[in-house]
């Protein structure tokens, strides 16, 4: 079975093309679909044929993430890990497809933080602006890009130099479902994006093969926790404190989308979801703003 889930989370990674944190969830998840399977099949030697991934086991399975009371959340990101997995082997030919609706996801509500005022993120967007660094200009251009896009924050870590077209004026990303879609951003953004690009980077840079938009002083890609931090100490500095993270900026971006008048469907590709019963959250948070 270990076989069939590195094979698996290959086909994630290079068909995909799933982010290193999702692929380290999808592992997790799979790795303790594996241990039970073991232990159901009393150290046996583990293959898809020998342990029979049947109805049986995996209803047992999902008792077994009921007993241990994981949050609906959690048991719910695992039940999609190993149907996706089960899927997988379906079209490979080695299970049948009969077990995939065994593996029913628990309800999930969908939970919008409350998102900030026009007034907040202008305070927050201005204080990178009061130096000169080229980690300041970084900053500056990444929190202008994260709100003017509504990107994700792994969205926007995964952004290479050749995503950003400054001709045009657009951005390429890749959602969670490995599509890519483009959002256009405005002159103002743009041109911070020149100066980050052409002035504040190179000096960033210790590697002239990185690829990455956005480095830390190191030189190397920055990652989430990086831009988390980074995001926690202005939020600091302007007195807003938690009330300020990368997904609440890009909550703050749809519900003012929403507010100046723009419909569903449109903000829907912008953050790029698949179902639009997501984007209708942001629209509920935008009635309580």
């Amino acid at each position: 079975m270990e076989e069939d889930i590195k094979s698996f989370l290959n086909h994630l990674a290079t068909d995909k093309r799933y982010s290193l944190n999702t692929l380290a969830a999808y592992r997790n998840d799979l790795n303790q679909l594996c241990a039970y399977s073991r232990a159901e099949s009393s150290g046996r030697d583990i293959t898809i044929q020998k342990i029979g991934l049947d109805a049986s086991l995996l209803s047992g399975y999902m008792r077994s993430l009921r007993e241990r009371k994981y949050t609906a959340s959690t048991v719910a990101r695992k039940v999609a890990a190993a149907r996706s997995f089960i899927q997988f082997m379906v079209d490979k030919g080695k299970l049948k497809s009969d077990l995939v609706p065994i593996l029913s996801s628990p309800q999930v509500s969908k939970i919008i933080s409350k998102p900030l005022s026009v007034s907040e993120v202008r305070l927050l967007l201005a204080e990178p602006a009061r130096l000169t660094t080229p980690e300041a200009k970084r900053d500056r251009a990444m929190l202008e890009l994260l709100y003017a896009t509504g990107l994700r924050a792994s969205e926007l870590m995964t952004l290479n130099v050749k995503d950003v077209d400054l001709r045009s004026g657009r951005v390429r990303c890749f959602s969670r479902n490995s599509k890519s879609r483009f959002i256009s951003i405005d002159h103002h953004v743009t041109q911070l994006l020149k100066d980050y690009v052409s002035i504040a980077r190179p000096n960033l840079l210790t590697n002239e093969s990185e690829t990455a938009l956005f480095t830390n002083r190191r030189g190397e890609r920055l990652t989430r926790q990086g831009f988390w931090q980074i995001v926690q100490g202005y939020a600091d500095k302007v007195g807003l404190g938690a009330k300020v993270t990368p997904r609440s900026l890009r909550y703050s971006f749809a519900v003012h989308k929403l507010k100046s008048g723009a419909d569903l469907h449109s903000v829907q590709e912008l953050l790029g979801h698949t179902h639009i019963s997501t984007t209708r959250a942001y629209k509920q948070a935008e009635l309580r703003a």
